[in-house]
């Protein structure tokens, strides 16, 4: 592979170019960046040749121009410095905000695998502080470095100008500052930062499991195992940074070190110079004290390097997230069965459903499947399955079994470890995710609800839900009450993650948005968790009775077994990772089909029973 391949596979380049810079205002930011720092090394050299002529005594008409000058280089010091930090500071955000728009449409469009084996935590960090480390290359990387050769040059031209051996003694001490002392400092914090970046983002997950989950925490008595993880996450990186700060410091003496060097090499080659004449007094003042301002760009190079170094680190992490979530390829043409419609105002829910000729086949279709997380062990094997429109499917069985996985997996959420799911006969890997999305949804147990209003947290399933909708779905759910006597009905804020609303209520809420997607089939974990048996019973039997979901396809997920006597189909697995028997409720309990897996299914079903009164 050649040099320039190397430089196009690196993660930080990659995530610069979909940073999208704009070329014209990075050289902009340059050139002013350059001109601050060069206005002050002018500054320098002027007031040296001024305060050594004035000791001179000359007519004072002859240092009006170096006295003019000297106010012209002061100003456009901080004025061409203020512009250099506004056009780089929108040049590096406007980048940042085009990648996470990136990111956000990858993940979006791409395959979820990448996202459901991420910590929410984790994956906070990588769109949040590990975009900005990769913006920040823009300020505190490249610019340094361009600005930084752009004034050495200058520096090293104009000492040279009045003696070529001061300059060539001011550019290797330059070289010394400005490549030696950051190669040495990011040689030293290469197995800092790598360290320190796994810390950082354990820190941000253990966080967020911390604020999100402290009441399940503090009932299972966690919060005190979960502060000490969190304060050995915190020691891990002041660990990282104390063993980071000798090398630190030996790199941060290198660049005074350099500058007391060129100084002391001005004097010892100009003092010789100038008496022998090949170099005045005033040039003397000159070459000595220019390089103490030429040095100013070099001195942030050490810096730059920790910041291309810790960039390079999040840019590895953001690829490897973008590169997970490679968009799908050989995505379908748009189904007539997958087609959203735009449903006029005032349409009921059951009336917002995809027409669709399903003479394509079933809507949904397992073959011989076996799940399984990416990477882990199979959960389930030999699952067939076929939903036609208005069949619905209950899948039983203690929790561990596979039962989410089945779910995440016929959504297309996660690849199957062997056998196929298809939609309407074809392969639903194939489809492009917004596709997939738009034909099967899956509503997990810990599916999300925004801090925003019930209207807006329904619209998530289907844009264009009005009122009306809302309020019948919600109405069909048993949360008609519960909108009644909100402050502000459908306008309410729920909170950040529904927390003003209760574990059933939040149930509820979420079933209702499924219920007001158009997708023509419909995935359903847990949907009665955290509801008492009647209103659980009543939920469950609603949804595998057809009347909720209006013709369409429904798998349930549950391991309540009240309620799945109108299912079409239940299935029950067991801890083998099979099916243990399927059929429909009542055939199971009379005993029809496998007699040991009826009689399983029949010994859990008094159990429950018997639980339950």
């Amino acid at each position: 592979m050649s040099r320039w391949e190397r430089l196009r596979s690196d993660p930080l380049w990659r995530a610069v170019a979909l940073l999208e810079v704009d070329r014209r205002r990075f050289v902009l930011a340059v050139l002013a960046g350059a001109g601050g720092l060069g206005s002050a090394v002018g500054l320098a050299a002027v007031s040296a040749w001024l305060i050594a002529r004035a000791s001179q005594m000359p007519p004072v008409m002859y240092l009006n121009v170096a006295a003019v000058a000297v106010r012209a280089l002061g100003i456009s010091r901080g004025l061409l410095r203020y512009v250099e930090r506004l056009v780089s500071h929108e040049v590096a955000l406007r980048g940042m905000a085009t990648l996470r728009v990136r990111m956000y449409e990858r993940l979006a469009s791409g395959s979820p695998g990448a996202l459901v084996r991420l910590r929410r935590g984790d994956l906070l960090a990588r769109v949040g502080a590990d975009v900005d480390a990769v913006g920040d290359v823009v300020v505190r990387g490249l610019l340094p470095v361009a600005v930084a050769a752009v004034l050495g040059v200058g520096s090293v031209v104009l000492v040279g100008a009045f003696l070529p051996s001061a300059g060539a003694a001011l550019g290797g001490c330059l070289l010394v500052a400005g490549v030696v002392a950051p190669w040495w400092s990011v040689r030293a914090t290469t197995t800092i930062e790598r360290r320190s970046a796994t810390a950082r983002a354990e820190m941000a997950a253990v966080t967020m499991t911390l604020l999100d989950g402290a009441g399940e925490l503090t009932v299972a008595g966690r919060v005190g195992t979960t502060l000490q993880i969190l304060r050995t996450t915190d020691q891990r990186l002041a660990d990282a940074a104390d063993a980071g700060a000798r090398p630190a410091a030996v790199a941060a003496t290198l660049g005074p070190l350099a500058m007391g060097a060129a100084v002391l090499a001005s004097l010892a080659l100009g003092i010789p110079a100038t008496t022998a004449g090949l170099l005045a007094p005033v040039e003397l003042a000159v070459i000595v004290l220019t390089p103490l301002a030429a040095f100013e760009a070099a001195a942030l190079l050490p810096g730059a390097g920790v910041a291309l170094l810790r960039s390079r680190q999040a840019a590895r992490r953001v690829m490897e997230l973008l590169d997970g979530a490679a968009v799908a390829t050989g995505a379908l043409a748009q189904h007539p069965a997958v087609t959203a419609p735009v449903v006029p105002e005032g349409t009921p829910p059951e009336a917002a459903l995809p027409a669709a000729d399903h003479s394509a086949g079933p809507l949904l279709e397992a073959r011989a499947l076996a799940c399984g997380w990416p990477g882990g062990r199979t959960l389930l094997t030999g699952l067939d399955l076929t939903l036609e429109p208005g069949r619905t499917v209950a899948v039983v069985g203690p929790s561990g079994l596979g039962k989410t996985t089945l779910l995440l997996t016929l959504a297309g959420l996660i690849p199957p470890v062997a056998g196929d799911v298809l939609v309407t006969g074809r392969p639903i890997a194939s489809l492009g995710r917004t596709q997939a999305a738009a034909h099967v949804v899956m509503t997990a147990e810990d599916a999300h609800v925004f801090d925003t209003t019930v209207l807006e947290n329904l619209r998530v399933a289907r844009g264009d839900v009005d009122p009306a909708q809302a309020r019948a779905a919600l109405e069909q759910v048993g949360l008609g009450d519960w909108l009644a006597g909100l402050p502000v009905g459908l306008d309410t804020a729920l909170g950040s993650d529904a927390a003003r609303v209760s574990g059933g209520e939040r149930r509820r809420l979420l079933v209702a948005r499924t219920l007001l997607s158009a997708a023509p089939v419909l995935l359903l974990d847990e949907p009665t968790e955290h509801l008492d048996d009647a209103g659980a019973r009543t939920l469950l039997h609603g949804l595998l009775d057809g009347s909720l979901a209006s013709g369409r396809a429904v798998v349930v997920v549950t391991h309540r077994l009240d309620g799945v006597q109108a299912a079409d189909e239940v299935i029950l697995l067991d801890r083998t990772g099979s099916v243990r028997a399927r059929g429909r409720h009542a055939d199971l309990i009379a005993g029809a089909g496998d007699s040991d897996g009826a009689a399983a299914y029949r010994t859990a079903w008094q159990a429950q029973m018997q639980e339950t009164r």
